[in-house]
């Protein structure tokens, strides 16, 4: 029995798959989800889940939602809510998100950024506060 899709059913569905002897140069940019089981090079723009299987070789820039990665990522990536390193994956780039998960196994090369950049609650930098401190020693 055939059962026919809604389009409720269809939201979060891989939306895009790069095959395994594809090569890719240039930039993606993806609604919805992809996975990449290939080979891409340049920059990647997904408004969902990327996707890097373990035969995939991403050189690219990556910008998305949410990040996996389990095969050979060179680049950085930009990802607004998670990214997750697999066990066997290599990642070799700069790594900006909320909330990452590194799997034992995984190799990881470079600078990982999770602060969230929240509105300004007034409070000086430590070095700001330093220099106000020795300028209010200098008037007593």
């Amino acid at each position: 029995m055939i059962k026919k899709s809604t389009n409720n059913e269809v939201d979060g569905l891989m939306n895009t798959i790069i095959g395994k002897d594809t090569i890719i140069t240039g930039t993606l940019d993806v609604k919805g989800a992809l996975r990449v089981d290939g080979t891409v090079k340049g920059k990647v723009i997904c408004s969902d889940c990327v996707t890097i299987g373990a035969t995939g070789l991403v050189e690219a820039e990556i910008e998305a939602d949410t990040a996996i990665v389990a095969g050979r990522m060179v680049g950085n990536i930009n990802a607004v809510e998670k990214i997750e390193l697999q066990a066997k994956c290599e990642m070799e780039g700069d790594l900006k998100t909320k909330s990452l998960v590194i799997e034992q196994g995984a190799v990881f090369c470079g600078a990982c950024n999770m602060k969230d950049r929240g509105p300004d609650l007034g409070f000086l930098p430590a070095e700001k506060q330093k220099a106000e401190i020795l300028v209010n020693r200098d008037d007593d």
